[in-house]
């Protein structure tokens, strides 16, 4: 067991993802979505950016409560539904993950920073100087950043309620006297669940990470709770700062709407905070990956050298298709994460005692029903995984990144798209195929009764 956050609060744990809620990729992804909230009803985003963090939220919840009743990190987790083989495979495409969104947070990062610089510092250093404040975050670690990561979350939320007022009330002023013209297309087609896919987006990425935080949470229930909550709410804030900021700036830049806002040292400050904070924990938690893969890796070290890479893509340009970086995580860890909760709640194994999460966490443990040891469980359920994967790709049709990258293989995906979007389907289809197997087993392995 990790003693570093052991027996972490609920007050800690919801610190933690708020500082993960308040990041510039939160604030992009809300701006993204400027076309929807300008081609119709704003009432319409309104409640599919909630309708989406709703679900998203709840599965993070579930995520970070399976992890924090059997006391394994998420990727631990992972190896009980899939096998040893199937945990490799996600924990490796966890870490390619985290390695994009390393990149990407800095790289949003530096370029709003460097806006602020007025292009006086190169983009590199900018990525560099956050790159080492984030290693410097990951050495010290989540208690050594207790205090200080307190203070942070302090001046974050201090600066970026004052960073909404002023944006907001600035557009007030506007729009007694009209905007200017605004550049943004307004975009055609089924807006709900454009903005519903883009919002459940951020928080499924969470779900390959969730439990690396709550694992040794004192009140595993309060602390989930806490932390879904918590991350579920500030996310949606940033949305709509991220489309308020849009109309201010007439589709510029976060970096653009700070500016013609008015505001200077206060936004640098939210911004270079933000990053580090967010950028923490995706390098943090490849640490904890890649101990699943190989439980020698030091995880320091390894988070260190996954901030460093990172902020050499960053450098080098990672920001393009980002829309198609978030359908790409949704469509991995959404399908994973139906068939992990299925089998987590439903096959009912003992998970009230140590030796019963130790057995559930370590694949060379000796269990009659784990499936860790079940080739034809772990089988079942990456399949299960395979089938849902391929309907999420399926239901986004031509919007799929697949389709755009291999039109030639997957361009029968271009004629159709879900009317309900694709991350329920996609999950819905997961979880139908592994609720058999899930089931049988729970019949087989009933929960012992209370002490």
């Amino acid at each position: 067991m990790n003693e570093e956050n052991k027996g972490m609060s609920a007050l800690g744990c919801g610190l933690v993802w708020f500082g993960a809620a308040v990041s510039i990729a939160e604030i992009e992804a809300g701006r993204s979505l400027a076309p929807a909230g300008f081609g119709g009803d704003f009432r319409t985003v309104a409640g599919a950016i909630l309708l989406g963090h709703l679900v998203g939220g709840a599965l993070l919840f579930l995520a970070a409560l399976l992890g924090a009743r059997m006391r394994c990190s998420a990727m631990d987790c992972v190896k009980v539904p899939f096998g040893r083989f199937g945990g490799g495979f996600f924990a490796l495409l966890n870490l390619l993950q985290l390695v994009g969104w390393t990149a990407v947070m800095v790289a949003q990062g530096a370029g709003a920073a460097g806006e602020l610089f007025g292009g006086r510092v190169p983009f590199a250093v900018v990525c560099a100087g956050i790159g080492a404040l984030v290693a410097v975050w990951i050495y010290i670690g989540l208690r050594g950043v207790g205090k200080i990561n307190s203070v942070a979350m302090f001046l974050l939320f201090a600066l970026t309620v004052v960073l909404t007022f002023v944006i907001l009330g600035d557009i007030g002023a506007k729009g007694r006297s009209g905007l200017p013209g605004n550049p943004i297309k307004p975009m055609e087609g089924p807006v709900f669940w454009f903005v519903f896919e883009m919002s459940a987006a951020m928080p499924l990425s969470w779900l390959p990470l969730a439990a690396d935080y709550t694992k040794d949470a004192r009140r595993p229930v309060a602390a989930c709770a806490v932390a879904a909550g918590v991350y579920s709410l500030v996310s949606c804030w940033m949305y709509g700062v991220g489309l308020a900021s849009a109309a201010l700036s007439g589709g510029r830049s976060i970096a653009g709407a700070m500016v013609a806002a008015g505001l200077g040292t206060a936004a640098l400050l939210v911004i270079v905070f933000s990053t580090v904070t967010t950028t923490f924990l995706d390098a943090y938690s490849a640490g904890e990956s890649a101990k699943s893969i190989w439980s020698r890796i030091p995880a320091k070290p390894f988070g260190v050298a996954v901030c460093a890479l990172g902020t050499l893509l960053a450098a080098r340009g990672a920001m393009d298709r980002y829309l198609d970086f978030l359908y790409l995580i949704a469509s991995v860890f959404a399908p994973m994460a139906a068939v992990l909760l299925v089998d987590g709640f439903l096959a009912r194994r003992s998970q009230s005692s140590s030796a019963s999460a130790d057995s559930a966490c370590n694949p060379s443990a000796d269990s009659a029903d784990s499936a860790c040891n079940s080739s034809v469980n772990s089988a079942w359920n990456l399949a299960a995984w395979a089938a849902g994967f391929a309907a999420y790709h399926a239901c986004l049709g031509g919007d799929s990144p697949l389709a755009a990258a291999w039109p030639g293989a997957f361009g029968f995906l271009g004629g159709w798209s879900s009317p309900a979007g694709a991350t329920i389907p996609a999950m819905a289809a997961a979880a139908l195929l592994a609720l058999p197997k899930a089931v049988a087993r729970g019949a087989r392995n009933p929960r012992p009764p209370a002490p």
